[in-house]
């Protein structure tokens, strides 16, 4: 019995060492390889295409499959975790840096031909010699024209690191031959403050576009500009701003705020909350000011409209905003790829989380939600804003709400009143913008007579351009419906002679001329002269004849899971 007992100990080794080779035999031969999937998350991601690479029929690029793969396992978690391959990531920087390295033009491509829409003063290519309206038809000493043509393909042939040369072949209006030009690339000025001007005496206009490297420079030198003009009350234009960097939202909110006002705060399940909030610094504490917003206003430009809402800092007019509340985390790959991962949510001031409602994996939707808003009635109609969050309150008691974007405090709809079906059309098939660049450089020399956008826009007005569009889009496959042209004769009008003085003047000129008219512009100079750009305290609640309570204060709320503005313009 005492010897049994002894060799147990080791039977039972010897049992198990027998086991585990079985085991390990039967799994390698007879289980179709799974031993080392059955496993979790990314052991099973890495062992798929460890198999893939073993045993699928053809050979596989490994690589490429993995920059598929990776945007759609992002799509399920939110809509801004993105992938971006190297080349992409590139291009977005350029879009908010202050200047890039390039040849220094405005193009359009019509008809698969490169048009110069202007050429950038003091840059590159006006110092070789190029011209508004030059058809760019070689680059390199190779032929560029057909259907290859495209703005991405035209600006990788056209932009290239600082002091490198390329050689461009164009045809010039009223001359033969293809003339050539070297030019010597160099650092392009990318500004994203687009217009600073006076809209009356006394109140001044900023248009920012983005919020990039430059902005908050470019803003100083906007303000002093318009000091030196005597403005007394500010109008600054978010509308159709994407966004950009969230620091410089905060140093711009920091003008306009007295100290120790928060300006936004950041949280997340791995970020704990991180506030931002003003020092006392900035030079336009007092003076009156009023923010336009609209649907395309988003992300750094909400931000900077909810600090000056919540804070009783502005008065918001426009439409609601898109409602860009997610904060990204860039983390780069070794190839300078990256992924932008979603790791918090904005908040403004009174607790509201900027971000719209979605559906993980459902961007579609996310993306339509512009159009279902229209759809809706939400352009045209404060009524229609549909408020899924619960109510919060700015420093003086005022109610706003979250469950999305930006609500202004003053909703102006769009103006729908001499639209058509007609002017619709004309505008959505680009038959607008390719008339008004054909008509500019076909007249670009009388036209360029005139240095100042009245002079010029007065005499558009003498030269009948709806009836010469109308004969150029009946040619060109829209057909004339006078009747519906004489109802949008003014929207048909703006827009083409809109076009002609941007093609002609700049974009500064552009707005000056657009905003003549604009609703949303002669509402924001009707509150200023009533002194009423700051907002004002709401009247108390009565209940039974009593006045009510309110405690106010921080709610935070959390959620889970063709407009003729648009430039249309590519620049190198």
């Amino acid at each position: 019995m005492n010897n049994k007992n002894r060799y147990m100990p080791i039977m039972l080794a010897l049992c198990v060492v027998f086991g585990i080779l079985i085991g390990t035999f039967y799994a390698n031969h007879f289980s179709g390889n799974r031993l080392n999937i059955i496993n979790s998350g990314s052991n099973r991601l890495n062992n798929l295409l460890h198999i893939i690479d073993d045993q699928y029929v053809d050979k596989v690029n490994l690589d490429s499959l993995v920059e598929k793969a990776i945007p759609q396992i992002l799509a399920e978690l939110d809509p801004h975790s993105v992938y971006m391959s190297a080349k992409d990531v590139q291009a977005s920087n350029d879009d908010l840096k202050g200047s890039f390295s390039g040849v220094g033009i405005e193009f359009v491509i019509r008809e698969d031909t490169i048009h110069v829409q202007a050429v950038i003063k003091n840059g590159p290519a006006e110092r070789a010699g190029l011209l508004a309206g030059d058809k760019i038809v070689t680059i390199d000493d190779s032929v560029f024209v057909g259907k290859e043509v495209t703005n991405q393909e035209a600006m990788r042939r056209l932009k290239g690191p600082k002091d490198t040369k390329v050689k461009i072949g164009v045809v010039r209006y009223g001359q033969k031959g293809v003339k050539q030009f070297t030019v010597t690339r160099g650092e392009i000025p990318q500004r994203s403050i687009t217009s600073t001007y006076m809209l009356d005496d006394h109140t001044g206009y900023i248009r920012i576009k983005n919020f990039g490297e430059t902005t908050y420079g470019e803003l100083l030198v906007s303000l002093t500009t318009l000091s030196q003009q005597g403005f007394d009350n500010l109008v600054i234009d978010l509308r159709d701003n994407t966004g950009g960097y969230l620091d410089r939202a905060i140093q711009i909110s920091n003008e306009f705020l007295p100290k120790n006002k928060l300006i936004v705060y950041t949280q997340g399940r791995k970020s704990p909350r991180q506030e931002y909030r003003s020092d006392g610094h900035g030079s336009y504490q007092q003076i009156p000011l009023i923010v336009l917003i609209n649907e395309g206003s988003a992300s750094a430009s909400e931000i900077f409209a909810g600090a000056m809402q919540d804070n009783d800092r502005a008065t918001i007019i426009g439409r609601r905003s898109f409602g860009k509340g997610l904060v990204q985390q860039q983390i780069e790959f070794n190839d300078h790829s990256l992924i932008r991962l979603t790791i918090a949510r904005y908040y403004t001031p009174s607790g509201r989380c900027i971000q719209k409602p979605y559906e993980p994996g459902r961007d579609q939707d996310y993306e339509l939600d512009l159009i279902t808003r229209y759809e809706h009635g939400e352009f045209f109609s404060q009524d229609s804003i549909k408020h899924t969050g619960p109510a919060y309150h700015t420093g003086i008691g005022r109610e706003v709400f979250g469950g999305g974007g930006i609500t202004p405090d003053i909703f102006v709809p769009e103006d729908t009143v001499d639209m058509t079906s007609y002017y619709k059309q004309a505008a959505m098939s680009g038959l607008i913008l390719q008339f008004a660049f054909a008509y500019t450089d076909d007249n670009r020399q009388k036209l360029s007579e005139f240095k100042d956008m009245k002079r010029l826009s007065d005499y558009l007005v003498r030269q009948n351009m709806v009836e010469k569009f109308a004969a150029y889009a009946d040619n060109h496959g829209l057909k004339r419906r006078n009747l519906l042209i004489q109802k949008s004769h003014k929207l048909l009008e703006r827009y083409i002679n809109s076009r002609i003085i941007y093609n002609i003047l700049d974009e500064n000129s552009w707005h000056q001329y657009i905003n003549q008219d604009d609703p949303v512009i002669i509402e924001t100079l009707r509150i200023f002269g009533e002194g009423a750009a700051f907002p004002k305290r709401p009247e108390p609640k009565m209940e039974n004849g009593k006045q009510q309570k309110v405690a106010w204060g921080h709610r935070p709320y959390d959620y889970s899971p063709i407009h003729m503005r648009a430039t249309m313009v590519a620049r190198t």
